[in-house]
């Protein structure tokens, strides 16, 4: 399967995989849902060679586990199941113990952690000596929607390849395509909302941020003195939003501030600098801490109104 924007990254690693020698360890970073993820998997049916499977036995995928048996048992059924907020370093030490054994059906084994910018701080420790004295064979994929938050010492022994924006008009295709239900106006303000990532505009149209999309640009844009509209960006998220709509509001968020910086000149431009560097700091804190959802979109929705209103202070 081919995809949008990965022409770069397949001609590094098809290079490199022709080269003498293929490096140990690579890191694949982009926004979240540019196809990163596909890309892994493809990329490591490649490496490993023989049969084409789904579930190839010399590929190893790591990424956040059931959140408990009751879960892990609805995984078993086939069933949606609720994950752990982090990769713990369990998943890790696991991991290892198969890396004693040869590979299965090659001389080949592929180990994918997808995304490894939620790894505990002691799974990342522990998968930094794997990185360290990587088995023979072993090769190592790490997905990583922000790269910074990885160890530097991870970094340092990983080759990078970086995936770019998609252009509007191929998220648009892809809407169209993925998404026929989705009318003109509902395409527009995903491919706006999405900076380029075809999955967050995806996203946007299945999860319904149409109207939090709405809502947002009016708090940007004319402030929120009596607080309804953040009442009402509150009641569009919902009482009890699970953790990908909790994400996908604050992506959602910083979209909005990115827009207004590129199309409003006379805006003060470190104010929204410094909004945007805030719910970066909140995207990046979601994952591990347990937000209460009503906090989350009050302070949300009071960085959005202060850009309006200089004069309003920031609650949260």
């Amino acid at each position: 399967m081919s995809f949008a924007g990965h022409e770069e990254p397949w001609r590094e690693w098809r290079a490199a995989l022709g080269g003498e020698r293929m490096h140990h360890a690579w890191i694949l970073t982009g926004r979240r849902g540019v196809g990163k993820a596909a890309f892994a998997l493809q990329a490591a049916r490649e490496l490993v060679g023989g049969p084409a499977m789904d579930d190839h036995p010399d590929v190893i995928v790591l990424t956040h586990p059931p959140k408990d048996d009751k879960e892990a048992d609805k995984r078993a059924e086939g069933k949606p199941y609720e994950t752990k907020r982090n990769i713990p370093v369990d998943e890790i030490r696991a991991m290892q113990r198969r890396l004693t054994t040869r590979p299965t059906l090659g001389e080949r084994r592929v180990v994918i952690v997808d995304p490894a910018d939620d790894l505990e701080p002691s799974a990342s420790n522990a998968l930094l000596k794997s990185l360290e004295e990587p088995p023979h064979g072993t090769f190592f994929v790490l997905v990583a929607h922000r790269i910074g938050r990885l160890l530097p010492t991870i970094r340092s022994r990983c080759r990078v390849l970086r995936f770019p924006p998609v252009p509007d008009e191929e998220i648009d295709a892809i809407l169209r395509r993925e998404a026929p239900e989705a009318d003109q106006a509902t395409r527009a303000a995903a491919m706006a909302a999405s900076a380029g990532s075809p999955g967050v505009a995806l996203e946007f149209v299945g999860l319904g941020l149409g109207e939090l999309h709405k809502l947002m640009q009016q708090l940007v844009r004319s402030g929120d003195p009596d607080f309804a509209r953040r009442g009402k960006l509150a009641e569009a998220i919902g009482a009890r939003p699970d953790r990908q709509r909790q994400l996908a509001a604050i992506d959602l968020a910083r979209s909005v501030v990115t827009e207004e910086m590129r199309t409003v000149a006379n805006r003060d431009i470190p104010a929204l600098a410094d909004a945007h560097a805030e719910l970066s700091r909140l995207a990046a804190q979601a994952p591990t801490y347990n937000y209460d959802p009503g906090l989350l979109v009050m302070e949300i929705g009071s960085l959005l109104a202060a850009l309006a209103a200089p004069s309003e202070r920031v609650h949260g």
